[in-house]
């Protein structure tokens, strides 16, 4: 008898619900679990099967090339985007997983969730640091003047700032040539963080960025995990239009994190913008200060960056 591999895929993660699978951990599961119809397979295919690391192989390359199907079929699957995916079952809606993880809080019966939005903010400064050498600031938006009332700052501070020395590898001369004439020495960078982003929230947080990111030459939407094709569908759509781009953040390993769609540069700054968040947010007032103290020195003065002390 031969290998039914949808039903097998679904059977596999509906009996670990919550968990997340890679397509090769799901081919080792279903290997597991169904060893009769996987015999079964190897002994059908025209392919040297033999070996079982190839049978691995073959079941992970088909698990891949039938995600689509397998989603279709089965509402409660679900995949990540990016690299490498993930393949998990749950009963929670769209809406109810973004808010349980917001929440820090996991269904019963599965592991606590060990970072909230905060804790994230730091990986994506190392990230952004060892990638770009942006210089790192995080807005805390408790510094606020709150003068807008309840939720009155969602939509106008980005929750980490950056700065790009463009001139970190020229010659002094060009250096100071630049500085005489009041050409542009640095790029200015704002990043909003998520922890999910799925369909129930992916346009709320999209145009989140949008307004929090006006300012800046490049804006990002940052975010632990993507689920979903018609997420990114949705996304690479938004991107298009606004320009702002998309970073999926690997909290367990920052420096493997990926730029999945790259944001469109502002050549210009917004300065009333920045003097309107300025007035309004403390962190957000010393990030100008540090700015305008390296365009007076030249010197970006590494330790009043928020750079991860292990990041060199």
């Amino acid at each position: 008898m031969g290998l039914n591999l949808i039903p097998s895929v679904v059977t596999c993660l509906q009996n670990r619900p919550e968990e997340r699978f890679t397509a090769r951990q799901v081919a080792q599961l279903i290997f597991e679990e169904f060893r009769e119809a996987c015999e079964g397979k190897r002994a059908q295919s025209r392919q040297d099967l033999s070996e079982d690391d190839a049978l691995l192989q073959q079941l992970a390359a088909e698990v891949s090339s039938n995600r689509l199907e397998i989603l279709r079929r089965n509402p409660q699957i679900k995949t990540t985007e990016g690299r490498p995916r993930h393949y998990f079952y749950t009963s929670v809606s769209d809406e109810a997983e973004v808010a349980r993880l917001e929440g820090g809080e996991r269904p019963p019966g599965t592991a606590p969730s060990t970072r909230s939005e905060q804790d994230l903010y730091p990986l994506l400064c190392k990230f952004i640091y060892s990638e770009w050498r942006i210089y790192p600031k995080c807005i805390d938006e408790r510094r606020s003047s709150n003068r807008r009332g309840p939720n009155g700052n969602k939509w106008l501070f980005p929750d980490a700032v950056g700065m790009e020395d463009l001139s970190a590898d020229w010659e002094g001369e060009v250096r100071d040539c630049v500085s005489q004439y009041g050409d542009k020495r640095a790029r200015l960078w704002s990043f909003e963080v998520k922890i999910l982003l799925n369909r129930s929230n992916v346009r709320e947080a999209w145009f989140q960025a949008v307004s929090n990111s006006s300012w800046a030459n490049f804006g990002y939407l940052v975010a632990q995990d993507v689920e979903g094709d018609d997420t990114m569908k949705e996304l690479r759509m938004l991107s298009a239009a606004h320009g702002i781009g998309l970073i999926r953040l690997n909290a367990d390993n920052p420096s493997e994190s990926e730029i999945i769609i790259p944001a469109r540069e502002r050549f210009d700054i917004d300065w009333d913008a920045c003097n309107r968040l300025a007035k309004e947010n403390v962190d957000f007032l010393f990030f100008i200060k540090l700015v305008r103290q390296f365009h007076q020195t030249g010197d970006p003065r590494r330790k009043d960056w928020d750079i991860p002390k292990a990041t060199e």
